[in-house]
């Protein structure tokens, strides 16, 4: 307890009498919270995931104004909580696993801010070669697949308007005969940010923007490590899209590059 708490002494509201409290670090609140099997811990383990889930979703990571100490305060709590979670007993929650999965997955995220707040942030090491061509056809064919998954829905995947058309022609601009987005990396991010974005259907769009930003990867071979794992892990790539979901317009090319920036030959 010596290497864990302070003890300030402070004077009450009377003025007379002085009082002594114990005041704990931040590591050892949340080594107990998260191994304390109670109500009240099983409240503060949900606090705690809710906390870190509004650092990465509301705006920490996608305001232009980002500055270096806010980086740094992210960084460290996601450390903190990283530690607190790998000291809970062999049974966890999947709340906990859940939320070290992003806590793990994000640490290059970090760096890719990092770089972005000095202005480093570029795209790189991405790939040319492009062996898939998506087209509003076998796209719309994975969604078929998707809707049936989840239930079959009528609403799922029923498209409002032209715009989902538009999305899979736009990721293939050119000007000047020159493509805008001449990476897989940058189709498949500008993929992800525009489902997301317009809304193309009734419902499920970030769960078909998603699963279409998958199966690009896939198609093109660039989903997998040569080591057969994931180049971006499921947890990470839902707290993206809901960062694309929540991020101004204006926003749209940082946007696009952190995605970009998460899933190159880099990872």
């Amino acid at each position: 307890e010596e290497s864990t708490c302070s003890i300030l002494e402070h004077m009450g509201n009377d003025g007379r009498q002085s009082y002594n409290t114990k005041y704990y670090n931040l590591d050892a609140i949340l080594s107990v919270g998260y191994r304390v099997n109670s109500k009240n811990a099983t409240r503060f383990r949900q606090w705690a995931n809710s906390v870190l889930k509004q650092y990465l979703v509301k705006g920490y990571a996608i305001n232009e104004n980002i500055r270096k100490h806010q980086i740094a305060e992210l960084r460290q709590l996601i450390q903190v909580l990283g530690r607190a979670i790998q000291q809970q007993p062999a049974k966890t929650t999947d709340e906990s696993n859940a939320l070290f999965d992003v806590v793990v997955d994000y640490t290059y995220a970090l760096d890719t801010l990092d770089n972005y707040d000095y202005q480093r942030l570029h795209i790189a090491k991405t790939t040319k070669e492009e062996p898939f061509h998506a087209t509003y056809e076998n796209a719309m064919h994975e969604i078929d697949m998707l809707r049936h998954k989840f239930g079959g829905s009528v609403l799922f995947g029923n498209e409002k308007d032209d715009s989902f058309k538009s999305s899979i022609g736009q990721i293939y601009q050119t000007f000047d005969s020159t493509e805008l987005y001449p990476s897989v990396e940058e189709k498949a991010a500008m993929l992800l940010y525009l489902v997301t974005k317009n809304h193309s259907f009734s419902d499920g769009n970030k769960r078909i923007a998603a699963t279409l930003f998958l199966w690009f990867m896939n198609n093109n071979a660039i989903l997998y490590r040569p080591d057969g794992i994931k180049r971006i892990a499921d947890n990470t790539l839902v707290a993206l899209t809901l960062m694309i979901a929540e991020s101004k317009t204006e926003e749209k090319d940082i946007m696009v590059k952190v995605v970009v920036n998460l899933i190159n030959q880099a990872n």
